[in-house]
């Protein structure tokens, strides 16, 4: 009885130095690896990380360096994405990719990309403290795109589209402000590329099983329902127009209101409608071939609308303006719905300057189609976060919440390679690319939580 109980007792001391190992490395040291990254910074005062900066390459040294702490094999490509990959059980088997993005925006939050990174280094850490990291079914890799926001070249998904091999090899002469090519940032971080290397980092489709990538929501819905953590059906698909409104320059206080051809009023007149039609598109569409009665529902609940940028020239306070230039940003999960409120809006947008004597272009800048994430690879992240809920709380009445992403990720790039699936984490009233941005030390643990238990069912 006295080596039964001695047995038992001993059981449960290494369960409990377990729980409290995990509980460290996937809440306390995690916590402390995003602090220690968001002080990573080209700026002083604000937190700026752009692709291939002096902070970027400061930050590359440092996650491979917790990638290998992890029990990793690492290494970085010729675009500046850092790897760490585990075989398995069975390195022949198809990759888990999982990952996410390390560059900022300007003035950023420290949760915003790198949270995905820490997260999965910190499941596959307690894997490997645990014992269990080689006993994956089968190979695993971590990356940390080297660049999604676009910030310095104004093209997302450097890193991901690279390695999802949607990129021209053009792309390497993608200048910047100071005329500053990709192809010369990279020679300047001693690395070599030519069109052929570039276009060997796209992996094979065959080599890989699915990608997966936790992120903050960067949206209030989580919040507002009370969980720390929701799958994502999609993300939605995006379009981004400049319209450039041009009518009669003239003095402000001689031109009579009736005679007036004023292109601001006419692009205010145009913004108005836009939020409008956005608020309630079932008012404006019309039910076709190209827009059926499913589409104009499925917009009435994920249709966003948005002008942030506006100038007008010559922006005086006493001239009439000769013309004005707006972006409009439309997202929408339903690809279709989107394409018909396009249509819709760009049609009434002419009817307003025809009525207005002033002249419209409108040019189509981006677009990017709707990704829908795999629903197994969604059901297994359910399961995951509803697992990780379950042992930090105990009985959870509702079901983890499923809901779609607004924001591009590269999912989205990495969807052209894999099926994709995303785990949304909570962050504090819905804030990002902002300082304010926060995500709880207890939510930052779920997340971790879930990603070593879908890691453990693999």
């Amino acid at each position: 009885m006295k080596g039964s109980s001695f047995t038992k007792m001993f059981t449960w001391a290494l369960a409990t130095l377990s729980l409290t190992l995990s509980l460290w490395i996937l809440r306390d040291e995690a916590v402390a690896r995003l602090y220690e990254l968001g002080k990573v910074s080209d700026a002083s005062d604000y937190l700026e990380r752009t692709f291939l900066s002096p902070a970027s390459m400061r930050a590359i040294n440092l996650i491979r360096e917790w990638m290998e702490d992890a029990g990793l094999r690492t290494w970085v490509d010729q675009m500046g994405n850092v790897h760490g990959r585990v075989e398995g059980a069975n390195a022949n088997a198809e990759a888990l990719l999982i990952g996410s993005h390390l560059d900022t925006v300007v003035d950023a939050g420290m949760f915003d990309g790198s949270l995905g990174i820490i997260t999965a280094i910190s499941a596959l850490k307690a894997m490997h403290v645990n014992g269990k990291l080689q006993k994956l079914r089968r190979p695993v890799e971590v990356i940390a795109f080297s660049d999604e926001e676009g910030v310095r070249f104004q093209t997302t998904f450097l890193g991901s589209g690279a390695v999802a091999g949607i990129l021209p090899a053009t792309t390497l002469e993608i200048s910047d402000k100071r005329n500053i090519t990709i192809k010369d940032v990279l020679k300047e971080n001693s690395v070599e590329t030519t069109e052929g290397s570039f276009l060997q980092l796209k992996y094979d489709p065959k080599s890989v099983w699915g990608y997966v990538e936790i992120h903050i929501e960067q949206g209030p819905v989580l919040e507002q329902v009370g969980f720390p953590l929701g799958a994502v059906k999609g993300i939605a698909g995006q379009t981004r127009l400049k319209v450039t409104v041009r009518g009669s320059q003239g003095h402000a206080g001689t031109v009579p209101m009736s005679m007036r051809q004023d292109p601001m009023a006419a692009a205010a007149e145009q913004i108005v409608l836009m939020e409008s039609l956005c608020k309630h598109p079932e008012e404006y569409l019309s039910y076709d071939s190209h827009c059926s009665d499913s589409s104009v529902k499925s917009l009435s609940s994920s249709l966003v609308c948005t002008v942030g940028e506006i100038s007008t020239w010559p922006s005086a306070s006493n001239v009439i303006p000769g013309q004005v230039t707006y972006t409009m940003d439309i997202r929408a999960i339903d690809d279709l719905g989107r394409e018909a409120v396009i249509f819709d809006l760009s049609k009434r947008i002419y009817e307003i300057c025809d009525k207005r004597s002033v002249s419209c272009i409108i040019e189509h800048k981006h677009d990017a189609g709707a990704v829908l994430c795999d629903p197994e690879l969604s059901s297994q992240l359910k399961s995951a976060a509803y697992s990780a809920l379950k042992r930090m709380e105990g009985d959870i009445q509702d079901e983890v919440p499923t809901l779609m992403s607004g924001a591009g990720h590269d999912a989205m790039a990495i969807s052209h390679l894999t099926k994709v699936g995303m785990l949304f984490v909570r962050c504090r009233g819905g804030i990002s690319h902002s300082p304010q941005e926060h995500v709880l030390d207890n939510d930052v643990w779920a997340a971790g939580l879930a990603t070593l238990s879908f890691l453990e069912n693999l």
